[in-house]
Parts: C-alpha cells; structure tokens; sequence
C-alpha cells in the first residue's frame, strides 16, 4: 500500500495516510501537497541503545518522505535498571528451584548475573554439586528405560519423577 503525507510550506503535517484513504476522501485524485511518502519500519535496538525524544520524525530523503528514527546511547541511569531487572527476574527464578538448598554456598554474580559455584565445575567429566560436601561428584549413568529422573543431590542416585 502506497502512503502519502500532507506538506505545507514545505513540512509535513499530521502523519501520513493510506492510498486507499486518499481517494475515498478525495475521488478526484489525491491533491498535489500530499507527497509521496515510504513507511520504515523502527530499528531494533541493542540492550545499550534508547529512542530519543521525539522517536521518529518525518524527512525527505532521496525526494520521498520516510520515517527518521532518532536512536541514541542508553543513560547509565536506563542500563543500571535493565541490568536490575534482569539480576531481580534472575533471583526470582533461582528462588523457585525445588532444591535450592543444595546450592547455598553458591554465590551471585552481578556482572554475569548467574549463581556461581565456590569452585570452578570441572569439565573432563560428568559431575553434579552435592550441597551437603560442598564439591563436584562423579555423576552415574542416567538410566535409560524412557522413564524421567532427577538425581539426589545428597545420594547421588537418580529417582524416579512420577508423572501425574
């Protein structure tokens, strides 16, 4: 659908309009100050970019009309509340855990916002934290019989999650 904007004294005016529109309101052709205008979709942003204010303005580039989005750094006030958000969705969730307990000594990490073991996980095995030792433990084979498990943290056996 094609879009055309009123001008003035060489402005936009209001916001552009429909084709369709146009000629519904004007069955004679659509009157020579509305121009020819192009529909841009608004950029993504990135987690360290905001839209200023006004968010988009109206320009003509290239004799066509388009959209213009003003797009700057976010403030450290925005980031420090995004980084917020996300560190308090981030607990929240650790917080429902069914066994959380097993991983008390973990401590959280603001800049990753992850928990972090109190020692690094070692990577040449399969292993799982045992909050009771406070250590990595060798994990046994799951079993493979098409049934769920969850292993105990305290025994290292894998039981059974029934299904309801």
């Amino acid at each position: 659908m094609n879009f055309y904007i009123r001008i003035e004294n060489g402005l936009p005016v209001d916001h552009p309009a429909g084709e369709d529109n146009l000629l519904a309101a004007f069955p004679d052709g659509i009157p020579s100050n509305w121009e020819l205008f192009v529909r841009i979709e608004p950029p993504e942003l990135t987690e360290d970019q905001m839209f200023d204010e006004p968010k988009v303005t109206y320009k003509k580039v290239n004799g066509v009309w388009t959209d213009v989005f003003h797009v700057i750094p976010a403030s450290a006030e925005v980031l420090q509340a995004i980084k917020q958000k996300k560190i308090d969705a981030f607990k929240a969730f650790w917080s429902t855990l069914p066994q959380r307990e097993n991983f008390a000594t973990w401590t959280f990490n603001e800049d990753t916002i992850a928990y972090e073991p109190p020692i690094p996980r070692p990577t040449d095995r399969e292993v799982y934290w045992q909050g009771k030792t406070n250590s990595w433990v060798d994990r046994p084979p799951k079993p493979n019989d098409g049934k769920n498990y969850r292993i105990d943290f305290d025994t290292g056996e894998w039981v059974e999650i029934p299904t309801t």
